[in-house]
């Protein structure tokens, strides 16, 4: 069976904590998606997140809709993830380099969906990775890595 993720690493030049705590703050995740998908927070979840913490994001994939996230991996300022009720996973992982810059990994997992050959077949994992390498791109010109 093939390893059901795909994920795209770039480097930034940003602290990996403060880098950190824009992921662990649901109301930034619509500044740095590249895709075009992550509309606004939803009020209601925490600011700052944590393992097990249930947020809920405004979304728009041809038509607005509501989904509710929880966080299944966190380690302070190295890894978060989260999922929702279809069951794949958004992770990202941080290496600070010690100079300023992070080496950060933006990986969509669906090895854990309910139906992982319904996200094949409707081409997800691809359209997901373009949309990665676009986040990541933002982040870059927000952060550009210097040396």
């Amino acid at each position: 069976m093939a390893k059901r993720q795909v994920s795209a690493t770039r480097v930034v030049g940003v602290g990996a904590g403060e880098l950190f705590e824009m992921l662990a703050d649901p109301a930034q995740h619509p500044v740095i998606d590249g895709s075009g998908t992550v509309v606004g927070s939803r009020s209601a979840g925490p600011r700052r997140l944590g393992l097990g913490d249930r947020f809920g994001m405004e979304m728009r994939i041809g038509v607005p809709y509501k989904i509710l996230n929880t966080v299944v991996e966190f380690e302070e300022g190295t890894r978060i993830a989260w999922r929702h009720f279809f069951g794949h996973r958004w992770r990202w992982e941080l290496r600070d380099l010690g100079d300023g810059r992070t080496e950060v990994t933006e990986t969509f997992d669906w090895s854990t969906a309910r139906a992982g050959f319904l996200l094949e077949w409707v081409r997800f994992p691809a359209k997901n990775l373009h949309g990665i390498r676009a986040t990541l791109d933002r982040l870059a010109e927000r952060y550009p890595a210097r040396g």
